[in-house]
């Protein structure tokens, strides 16, 4: 299926979703045993009130899905990337970031505030987030839920460029016009999924 195609499926399937008119009712689960078509990638951030699936309608098998906390690009991803775009010829890739997100508020706050994560583990995470983020900080807003979504675009901005830049797979996919990668933001409140067409 082309990116734009795609993309149009997504964007209808968040109307769906948002309306409370699914269409996804019935899986057959056999069916899978036998392989998977997914139409897009979603790489997206673990937040359990984001399920890719749900929020645009879709069924098994319609979505490659990788989320990892704060959306953030590891190799893993891009290999994850890579083997759905090589192996299932999708087109689309979305990152996914959302409004409020943990590991993009604690990276604001470890920047602004000097708070510390506990764990390792955790930092590794929030160290992946705060180059996006810093200068964002650096701005005068309004509010902060007002820099909480500017430090989530440009978070998921740094993503997109990641995976861009990342890959020799990605980069010649997208070279030849059989790969789009682009950005989006899931709102918390409104169910609404903004694409960023970066």
């Amino acid at each position: 299926m082309e990116a734009d195609t795609a993309l149009e499926r997504l964007i209808a399937g968040n109307a769906r979703f948002r309306t409370g008119t699914s269409e996804v009712s019935e899986h057959d689960i056999p069916a899978q045993v036998s392989g998977q078509e997914p139409f897009a990638i979603i790489l997206g951030c673990s937040d359990s009130r984001v399920p890719a699936e749900i929020i645009f309608d879709q069924g098994l098998g319609d979505l490659f899905i990788i989320r990892i906390a704060g959306n953030i690009v590891k190799p893993s991803q891009i290999g994850s990337v890579e083997f759905a775009a090589s192996q299932f010829g999708c087109q689309l890739v979305v990152v996914l970031g959302h409004s409020h997100c943990g590991a993009v508020v604690a990276a604001l706050n470890e920047l602004k505030k000097g708070d510390t994560v506990a764990s390792p583990n955790l930092a590794a995470i929030v160290d992946e987030v705060k180059p996006a983020v810093m200068p964002v900080t650096a701005q005068t807003w309004a509010d902060e839920d007002a820099e909480i979504d500017a430090a989530v675009l440009a978070n998921v901005a740094r993503s997109v460029s990641e995976l861009k830049a990342g890959s020799e797979i990605i980069s010649d996919l997208i070279s030849r016009g059989e790969l789009k990668v682009i950005g989006a933001k899931y709102d918390l409140a409104t169910g609404a999924v903004a694409f960023l067409h970066n």
